[in-house]
């Protein structure tokens, strides 16, 4: 070792020998490694989430969105002031929502409403104008979907309709087909609280129980 330091100090060519040449290049090279491998986690550790990183922050987003969701409508199960029969049920990444009524048609108007509720602060919407649509299905399950991808439609594109009332003017049982009205208005951002954003609705556990005292509705949202 004496002889390597001795050999800094003193660099000859004629004088060090070739062990000691090896070695010298050999310290070097580990730092130069060092080097590059810190400044290669620096960059990492600066380096914004993109697809493929952790998604924890996502995660954690999405759970804070749900919570909030869950701690604003708790005590909506029982038919309230405002008349609301749905509710947000705790589902992993998505969100789960369980409409009711006095008849499947209010199950299905409560459902529309219900994802509505999710979109923005509902009692920031007024009622000061209607859309109609119309649903058709091949069964009652993919009823209720249509129904629902109809209304989130009018409020991903022009006219941009949130619906705080809904009202099925036809149901009909046998061509599975819906004819429906919202009443509301076109979202505005200076006006209403922006909620999050549903992408799609989904078959994933959807449900529909239409029986003596019993009619609901049970479906997920892609969020």
């Amino acid at each position: 070792m004496s002889s390597i330091v001795e050999a800094r100090k003193l660099p000859s060519m004629s004088d060090t020998s070739t062990d000691e040449k090896i070695s010298d290049s050999s310290q070097i090279e580990a730092v130069k490694r060092s080097s590059d491998k810190s400044e290669m986690e620096d960059a990492a550790s600066k380096r914004p989430c993109q697809d493929g990183d952790s998604s924890e922050e996502v995660n954690d987003q999405k759970s804070s969105d749900v919570n909030s969701r869950e701690a604003t409508t708790e005590g909506t199960q029982d038919e309230g002031e405002n008349g609301l029969k749905y509710e947000y049920l705790d589902h992993t990444a998505d969100i789960q929502i369980h409409s009711w009524g006095e008849t499947l048609e209010e199950a299905f108007e409560q459902a529309v409403v219900a994802m509505a509720g999710y979109q923005t602060e509902l009692h920031t919407v007024e009622m000061t104008s209607v859309e109609r649509i119309e649903a058709q299905g091949e069964d009652i399950l993919s009823l209720l979907f249509h129904l629902l991808d109809e209304f989130l439609f009018l409020f991903c594109a022009d006219p941009f309709f949130v619906a705080r009332e809904v009202k099925i003017l036809e149901f009909d049982r046998e061509n599975w087909k819906i004819v429906a009205e919202g009443r509301g208005e076109a979202f505005d951002l200076s006006k209403h609280p922006q909620g999050t954003e549903v992408k799609a609705i989904t078959y994933s556990n959807m449900q529909v129980h239409d029986s003596e005292g019993k009619h609901e509705c049970y479906f997920i949202l892609d969020i």
